[in-house]
């Protein structure tokens, strides 16, 4: 018996192209890669992997990508798509680093759930070649759901899958792949979505605003670190080379206590409700001016008083440091001079 490793999203193009492997006998192992821009739903690997297993009869192996994918974020060979999302770099090494994997794990060669022309950037059958030259992956890459529509691969010509039992979709429709999963018995699944946060608009301006000062960061944890934190919260920045993050709400509050790292500050109100505020450095000084425009915020978003936001006391703690004081908050156009990105439509992605 064969065995195929499967790139796993999570999506339905993805458990097409496992299943239509295992109906025809081949062994299929599903690699998922994680990084804190995709495969949020993954949380523990474990229980993952048995839900999957329990749904769809596909056995999952979690693996995450993150310190890798730092490197392609940070000068992606390929660009950027429409936002921040390097889709074909990112494409590249996830097949590089499965390739790196089939002799470890026994299997034969690789799949994915790609679909011709489903893609703007990264699914162009141009596009499609590239990756796999440069991923090295050229003949080892079967793309299932078309593929009738490219050229053998050496699975088919081995004899490892039936040709003609595999797909020939192509383009944006869905009509395809939900006739193929009913056929197959796949009643529910993903509903089709952007998965990759990337590609969020709101987002892509946040990162592009920051990654240059996180990229500055000596440690690759710490950047894998600060890229989690620009995902909730509000951003500022209260001084050249400074980050402040402001939690919306206690849960909030508490994810950004859990990412604090030794040389961060903390900011919290003393006398009434109020966010708490993170201030990292990404390569700046703090000065008294910019730790005042960063009390003055945090106070500026904690509970009114008589429906105004007044001056209180703030305290900062930091790395031997800690100082208790009172501030004025800022008005709204100084933070909105300091939030330095325009937020738009929440939660709105683009394609690659």
């Amino acid at each position: 018996m064969s065995r195929a490793l499967v790139l796993f999203s999570g999506g339905l193009d993805s458990i097409l192209a496992a299943r239509l492997l295992m109906v025809q006998g081949v062994e299929v192992l599903a690699l998922r890669f994680v990084t804190p821009f995709f495969a949020a739903d993954v949380g523990d690997p474990e229980r993952y992997a048995a839900a999957i297993r329990k749904k769809y009869g596909i056995p999952v192996l979690v693996r995450d990508l993150s310190h890798d994918f730092m490197g392609v974020l940070r000068a992606p060979a390929h660009g950027f798509g429409r936002n921040f999302n390097p889709c074909i770099d990112c494409k590249i090494l996830m097949l590089r680093k499965a390739r790196e994997l089939l002799a470890e794990l026994g299997a034969d060669f690789l799949a994915t759930g790609e679909v011709l022309g489903q893609r703007p950037m990264s699914q162009r059958r141009d596009a499609m070649r590239s990756i796999e030259r440069e991923s090295g992956c050229e003949g080892l890459l079967l793309r299932p759901l078309c593929a009738q529509l490219m050229q053998p691969t050496e699975p088919e010509q081995k004899g490892l899958v039936d040709r003609e039992r595999l797909g020939s979709l192509s383009g944006r429709g869905r009509t395809g792949q939900q006739q193929l999963a009913a056929s197959l018995g796949i009643t529910e699944y993903p509903a089709p979505a952007g998965g990759c946060l990337l590609t969020d608009v709101n987002l892509c301006a946040r990162f592009r605003h920051f990654a240059p000062g996180i990229f500055n960061l000596s440690s690759v944890e710490m950047q894998v670190e600060s890229f989690r934190l620009l995902l909730f919260g509000r951003h500022f920045a209260p001084g050249p080379g400074l980050w402040l993050t402001l939690g919306r709400d206690q849960g909030e509050n508490d994810r950004l206590a859990a990412l604090r790292e030794p040389e961060d500050w903390l900011l919290t109100t003393v006398e009434r409700p109020g966010p708490l505020g993170l201030l990292r450095s990404l390569g700046g000084t703090l000065t008294e001016a910019s730790l005042t425009a960063a009390a003055g915020l945090v106070l500026r978003y904690a509970k009114k008083v008589n429906g105004r936001a007044e001056p209180g006391l703030v305290r900062i703690r930091g790395k031997g440091f800690e100082r208790e004081s009172c501030f004025a908050p800022l008005d709204e156009e100084s933070a909105q001079e300091l939030q330095g990105v325009q937020e738009t439509v929440r939660g709105r992605t683009c394609p690659d």
